[in-house]
């Protein structure tokens, strides 16, 4: 595929509302009281305020009220699957079955603040205290923010090149096109009294208890490093690859055609990063692209908008499916699947089989967690915590993939953004 058509197929595929369509967009709110919206959105932002404020024509005031409660929102209002938030909540989607759209009138307000160059955040006096934050995803990076803004000194140690986690290494191009996930971060770095060191692990260059040592506090935002394995034999044959290897290869490459892409593609899977992985194959020329999942299409983790994308894109969607082994001599070629059906002890294979042509294949079946830090516990495959984000080691914190609960990037900001505010009531209690 040449060059100018994958500049075209990776460009915004939401584009931003102009200043028009922003006032005629926010018309439709109804400024509900005690605003559904608001209790569907993980943050809290006060969604109908930034809403009137975009009408009054005031957009970085209505950045301002966003930013309070998401310091990373003008990437979460490109990402967030916000039919099932705030507009799967939003009253007009009830009565109409088309909500206020809440995500592009977000977009438009940090869009439109952070294209101003300014941050309207400043740090309070210098407290003395130091938190080191480990990694800079999303729970890190507002973790971080949260913390300097109320005048301690924060570490942020990225494993990493470049900071912003799977903001930058785990969501399609054409979700954070022109570089806004790093424009995102320098924006959100202004606040000061943050240093980034990248290229540092925890367990290999540093670790938790010289942490705890050098450091007041700990934030732990170590993400899900490692990769559930399909358990079918030939996984290991050239040409089957976890999909956020392939999603994150193709985020940094700097020429897409160069990219290797087979002509029949198969992705396993039913999540957001099976979506991105089918849909970015298929723009970047395979002809056969199909997502295979073990159930059925209602127990997908990807909305019905997302697989509602990949199907416009071209790809084909089978369920109720499961590989049982992938064919080929030294690479695959063919990859050989179940059908299922729910048993009285669990999912089972019915005894029929079929098998499909394939010369790549992404896994995108849920990641784990990269080995549990010492003296941590565990729960459900990940680092256990309170509410607050507090772990089993006082004086460590955790939050977003790594800890218990939902894998999205507006919780992980949530939650490095209250385990911050934890943090800072403990050091100056």
């Amino acid at each position: 595929m040449d060059r100018a058509t994958l500049a075209e197929n990776f460009d915004d595929f939401y584009p931003c509302f102009d200043d028009h369509e922003a006032r005629v967009a926010a018309d439709r709110c109804y400024f509900c009281y005690d605003a559904p919206c608001i209790t569907a959105c993980p943050t809290a932002i006060d969604i109908p305020l930034f809403i009137r404020q975009i009408q009054a024509g005031q957009p970085e005031a209505a950045a301002k009220t966003i930013f309070d409660q998401n310091i990373l929102g003008g990437m979460c209002a490109r990402v967030c699957p916000t039919e099932n938030l705030c507009e799967g909540a939003c009253v007009r989607e009830i009565a109409e079955g088309q909500p206020v759209e809440i995500g592009r009138l977000q977009r438009y307000a940090t869009d439109t603040l952070m294209a101003g160059n300014a941050h309207p955040y400043a740090r309070a006096e210098p407290t003395g205290k130091r938190i080191a934050v480990v990694g800079a995803g999303p729970a890190g990076l507002a973790c971080a923010h949260r913390l300097a803004m109320k005048g301690h000194d924060v570490v942020i140690f990225e494993a990493r090149e470049k900071p912003g986690g799977l903001n930058e290494y785990g969501i399609a191009a054409y979700k954070a096109a022109n570089g806004i996930a790093q424009a995102e971060v320098d924006w959100l770095m202004r606040i000061g009294g943050i240093t980034l060191q990248t290229g540092l692990s925890l367990g290999r260059e540093i670790t938790l208890e010289r942490l705890r040592g050098d450091f007041d506090a700990v934030f732990l935002g170590i993400g899900l490093g490692g990769v559930n394995a399909l358990s079918a034999p030939g996984e290991e044959k050239a040409g089957v690859r976890p999909a956020v290897e392939f999603i994150a290869e193709l985020r940094q490459a700097e020429d897409l055609a160069a990219l290797p892409i087979g002509r029949h593609v198969v992705v396993i899977g039913g999540g957001m990063t099976a979506v991105d992985a089918a849909v970015q194959s298929k723009l970047l020329g395979a002809e056969h692209v199909t997502m295979v999942y073990r159930r059925g299409r209602e127990a997908m983790a990807a909305s019905d908008h997302e697989l509602d994308h990949a199907a416009t894109a071209g790809v084909k969607i089978v369920t109720h499916a499961m590989p049982v082994a992938i064919h080929g001599n030294g690479a695959v070629r063919e990859i050989e699947f179940a059908y299922t059906r729910q048993g009285e002890t669990g999912l089972e294979p019915t005894g029929e089989t079929f098998r499909l042509k394939a010369d790549q294949v992404f896994k995108a079946i849920g990641q784990t967690l990269d080995g549990l830090p010492d003296g941590l516990e565990a729960a459900r495959g990940k680092i256990a915590t309170d509410v607050i984000g507090r772990t089993a080691i006082p004086g460590v914190w955790a939050g977003g993939d790594c800890a218990v609960g939902e894998d999205l990037t507006v919780v992980a900001v949530a939650q490095g953004r209250d385990a911050a505010e934890d943090i800072h009531a403990s050091l100056t209690a």
